[in-house]
């Protein structure tokens, strides 16, 4: 997103909300950057000093949001309904995938979803197995199943990104794989998270021990970046399924690594990575340069909590 449209939604959200910054605010290694991050129902914005600015409650857990470039925030509320906020606070999109588009009465969650660069909408429909783009009409543009071994609302997919060939890469958590899938719904890559010789325990805490993947992000060089979810990494592989470059959890000094959910890509190279489920005393965000040595870290236990799976820095065009 443009700095400039960001800039101008999260002052203007600060305004209409009547936000005034805490006087505690997060822990941060260093100014580095502002941070949105969600927890406890809502989403905070941070200054580079990790002061909150403003807030705002969709009442209900996030698992994905969305900067547009008209300085609008998607977002998601009760696993099942998209709304498009204005920077004036007003709604004024919504898509509710309980009842469109032939749902009603039918099961399913929505984890993931992705604002296009055609103005169109990517959904993922959990437990009715379905990738949908829709139009801003909410019309279906395009569709195609997705396959899992058992269908889940709540464990299919936790992310999903639209590639540049059209093709869209798909975390499938409960089966612990990452899938390309093109646009009619055929398998063109697969990526088996391996298990590196544990038996799975299950959980999502830095005890727990599984490949429940959580995110996944296509890099210009043609290789996949990987948040294992509780398999407590981040990977980097090729198109072979090569591990080229991984951080494991407890590869970083005085950091233990959970959750493994949001990531980041900055122009530099160093990658973001979301820290959920880790504790109170670890951090959620940590930056990390190819050496793996750490950048920048934050930390927040006052308004945030030990659920913050869904975050992003901003100010910079970064990879997400």
């Amino acid at each position: 997103m443009r700095p400039g449209c960001l800039t101008l939604l999260l002052g203007l959200l600060g305004t209409v909300f009547g936000i005034a910054s805490w006087a505690a605010g997060a822990e941060v290694s260093s100014p580095r950057h502002e941070v949105i991050a969600a927890d406890r129902n809502q989403i905070y914005r941070f200054n580079p000093q990790g002061e909150v600015v403003w807030t705002f409650s969709l009442n209900s857990p996030l698992h994905c949001f969305q900067l547009l470039p008209n300085g609008n925030l998607l977002a998601q509320r009760k696993f099942q309904e998209l709304v498009e906020i204005a920077p004036d606070g007003e709604i004024v999109w919504s898509y509710n995938s309980a009842v469109e588009n032939g749902n009603a009465g039918r099961k399913l969650e929505v984890h993931t979803f992705e604002r296009l660069p055609n103005g169109n909408t990517l959904v993922v429909e959990n437990g009715i197995g379905r990738v949908i783009e829709i139009t801003p009409a909410k019309q279906i543009a395009r569709q195609f199943p997705y396959q899992v071994t058992k269908l889940n609302p709540h464990r299919d997919v936790r992310r999903a990104h639209m590639l540049k060939n059209g093709n869209v890469l798909i975390c499938h958590e409960a089966d612990g794989r990452v899938v390309e899938y093109d646009p009619k719904g055929k398998i063109v890559w697969t990526y088996d998270v391996p298990l590196f010789g544990k038996l799975p325990q299950g959980g999502h805490g830095p005890e727990a021990w599984g490949n429940a993947v959580y995110n996944a992000l296509r890099l210009p060089n043609g290789h996949t970046l990987i948040a294992t979810g509780n398999g407590h990494s981040v990977l980097e592989v090729n198109s072979t399924g090569e591990i080229l470059w991984q951080v494991h959890q407890d590869d970083l000094p005085g950091i233990r690594l959970a959750w493994t959910t949001s990531l980041e890509v900055l122009p530099d190279g160093n990658v973001i990575i979301g820290n959920c489920h880790a504790g109170p005393n670890q951090p959620q965000l940590i930056e990390v340069n190819r050496n793996k040595e750490i950048v920048w870290t934050f930390h927040d236990n006052t308004v945030l909590g030990n659920d913050t799976a869904a975050s992003a820095t901003i100010g910079e065009e970064t990879l997400r």
